[in-house]
C-alpha cells in the first residue's frame, strides 16, 4: 500500500477529526473510503458522459416513459 501526503485547510482536519471519533474510525480509514467514493462517482459521471454524447443511444420521452410506468400498476 502507498503513503500519500496532502495539505489541507485547518477546518477540515477538525471535521475530519470529529468524523474520526463519532465514527470511531482512523483518518486513514475515512480518507480512503472518501477517495473511494469520490472515484467511483467520476468513474460513474464518464460513463453516462459517454452515453449522452453516443447519437446511437435513445433519448427517451419523460412523459411517455411516465405514463407506461404508472399505467402498468
Amino acid at each position: 500500500m502507498s503513503q500519500i501526503t496532502a495539505r489541507v485547510p485547518d477546518e477540515l482536519v477538525e471535521a475530519l477529526d470529529a468524523a474520526a471519533l463519532e465514527l470511531k474510525r482512523s483518518r486513514a480509514e475515512i480518507i480512503r473510503q472518501a477517495l473511494e467514493r469520490y472515484l467511483e462517482d467520476f468513474d460513474d459521471l464518464g460513463v453516462a458522459l459517454e452515453r449522452l454524447r453516443d447519437p446511437t443511444d435513445p433519448v427517451l420521452d419523460w412523459e411517455q416513459v411516465r405514463g407506461e410506468l404508472l399505467s402498468s400498476d
